[in-house]
């Protein structure tokens, strides 16, 4: 069980380095202080004795918002099978404080020796130390603190308790700190003045010339000839025109060079949406054959954009002639109705 609390805590202590919230900014705090304290010391089943009680002095400084860096020296004793135990050391502790607060909590580790006694066996050993606790201030020179820690001891074969040399303890330390001197406190900046920026009448401006103004304009530099929304963001990009051979997905030269242009533009376009390339059709033809005929167009044009380097991600789509713009029954609308549409998703 003893051991299975002491896992408890070494895990809170390793949490506690975890990058956490910051507490407001205040001035920092900077002192030294003393902190004595009492200890209760729940022995573990190694040591074949009792639990005990002790006390000690810590002399430590307060480095930022976040560490206390500690010198503490103790004495604990407890009665045993093997005779009474007597412990002297102390430990060098670093403190972690999740934030300074009236009320603060903080995980601590410590390194440190000891001087071990059992009945007349004695030896020196090493000791580490590893727990959580916090501080509560009741006036800016006086908090009350308390921790409970894990305690591991080895007393490098000197044999002072019969088949082993190390000892797993768990201490619960209360006491109080006492700063020195003054309690820095916080104090207000005067926030610099800064003079207001000249404002630029943009009302009347439309750099890219997509209709809409650029007080309003969220897109600058929008692609020539697209279709934007009331906040100047392109929608649509019609290319009209003899793009393709006869009955045919391939390109004409004509076609190359416009599409030269809009990969030009799509490259140095700050937005980066998705764009469905849209393939459409005349009715000439059965439908289920301009559907593939669609189809193949659209990718064309958009394996030929990725070709020249466009980074959007393209989709092609074939509508076919499901979704006319003009009068099919003339060869002028037949014309319209031929023609590629670069469509920008939104999100």
């Amino acid at each position: 069980m003893l051991k299975r609390k002491l896992l408890t805590i070494a895990s809170l202590t390793s949490v506690g380095f975890l990058p956490l919230a910051q507490a407001a900014d205040l001035i920092q705090d900077n002192r030294w202080y003393v902190a004595p304290f009492a200890s209760f010391v729940k022995t573990g089943g190694d040591r074949n004795a009792s639990d005990g009680w002790g006390g000690g002095m810590g002399v430590g400084k307060i480095i930022d918002k976040h560490f206390n860096v500690e010198v503490k020296g103790f004495y604990e004793g407890f009665g045993g099978a093997n005779g009474p135990w007597d412990l002297a050391g102390g430990t060098a502790d670093v403190q972690y404080y999740f934030f300074r607060d009236k009320f603060s909590p903080y995980t601590v580790v410590g390194l440190g020796a000891m001087n071990t006694c059992a009945s007349a066996n004695c030896g020196v050993g090493l000791i580490g130390e590893a727990g959580a606790g916090f501080t509560y201030e009741l006036h800016d020179n006086f908090l009350i603190r308390s921790d409970v820690r894990y305690r591991y001891n080895n007393n490098l074969n000197a044999h002072v308790q019969p088949g082993t040399d190390e000892f797993h303890d768990m201490v619960v330390n209360v006491g109080f700190v006492v700063p020195f001197g003054d309690k820095p406190k916080h104090v207000a900046r005067a926030e610099p003045v800064v003079a207001a920026a000249p404002v630029r009448d943009c009302s009347t401006l439309d750099a890219d010339s997509d209709g809409v103004n650029d007080c309003l304009d969220r897109c600058p530099g929008t692609i020539k000839g697209s279709k934007v929304d009331n906040t100047g963001c392109p929608v649509r990009l019609v290319l009209k025109g003899e793009h393709f051979k006869y009955d045919s997905a391939e390109l004409t030269l004509n076609a190359k060079k416009i599409l030269d242009g809009v990969a030009e533009n799509l490259i140095s376009y700050p937005q980066k949406n998705d764009i469905e390339v849209q393939g459409h059709t005349s009715s000439e033809g059965s439908n289920a054959y301009n559907m593939k005929l669609s189809q193949r167009r659209a990718k064309s044009v958009a394996d030929y954009l990725k070709m020249k380097g466009v980074t959007n991600k393209l989709t092609a789509k074939g509508y076919g002639e499901t979704q006319p713009i003009a009068d099919n029954r003339t060869e002028a609308g037949r014309s319209e109705n031929r023609r590629v549409e670069l469509i920008w998703i939104e999100y």
